[in-house]
């Protein structure tokens, strides 16, 4: 049985449903990739045990923030994905990403990312409101925005694409650093994704550690 805050405050509310470890990176999981059966989830989410995962999904199907619901055939098997007001925790996961993102590291080129991590990465660190069309190339990875949409792969025309390692993609998205990648088409279009992102204070670089 989970314990409460018990105090009359929505932060304290707000971390009673979803403060729990293991809560919000569930959240993080079904916001990447949408519906997911329990065993997708367990094998994403490394170091969690069957029954915590269990314990954490009731309790986040009891608060509203997720549901349980069966495929129709021929799937035919049960899922979990967000409710419209766990959808309303993309904002909140977006604001704490790239304040997190001051205090970690930057990547290894190679080593820190699971194969297909780009995608996920774009749906967190990029607002709904992104506009544009932009094509991401970062290391062996592929994906694209469209019209504030993350698209796996690549896209018809797009106004820029933005080719990379994982360390100059950090740079650019929490360093807000262009000149990290290289971008062939419409720099503009990259300057206001960049615009688009939560303001970095230049006292936060300080936090940043070497690496």
């Amino acid at each position: 049985m989970s314990k409460s805050y018990d105090q009359y405050c929505p932060i304290a509310h707000a971390l009673d449903l979803v403060g729990e470890r293991w809560s919000l990176l569930v959240v993080r999981e079904l916001l990447h990739e949408g519906p997911l059966r329990y065993s997708d989830l367990h094998g994403r989410l490394d170091g969690c045990g069957t029954n915590i995962l269990a314990a954490r999904l009731k309790a986040l199907e009891q608060s509203g923030v997720v549901r349980r619901r069966r495929l129709d055939p021929p799937a035919a098997c049960w899922v979990y994905e967000l409710t419209e007001y766990g959808e309303g925790l993309r904002d909140v996961l977006h604001v704490l990403a790239h304040w997190g993102a001051r205090s970690l590291r930057r990547p290894a080129a190679s080593g820190d990312l699971e194969p297909g991590w780009l995608p996920g990465a774009l749906r967190i660190a990029l607002p709904t409101s992104t506009a544009g069309r932009i094509e991401f190339r970062i290391g062996d990875e592929l994906a694209s925005i469209a019209e504030g949409q993350v698209v796996e792969g690549a896209i018809d025309e797009p106004d820029a694409t933005v080719v990379g390692e994982p360390p100059a993609f950090y740079c650019l998205l929490v360093d807000r650093d262009i000149d990290a990648v290289s971008v062939d088409g419409d720099v503009e279009a990259v300057r206001a994704m960049l615009a688009a992102l939560p303001p970095v204070r230049r006292a936060d670089t300080a936090v940043v550690p070497a690496g």
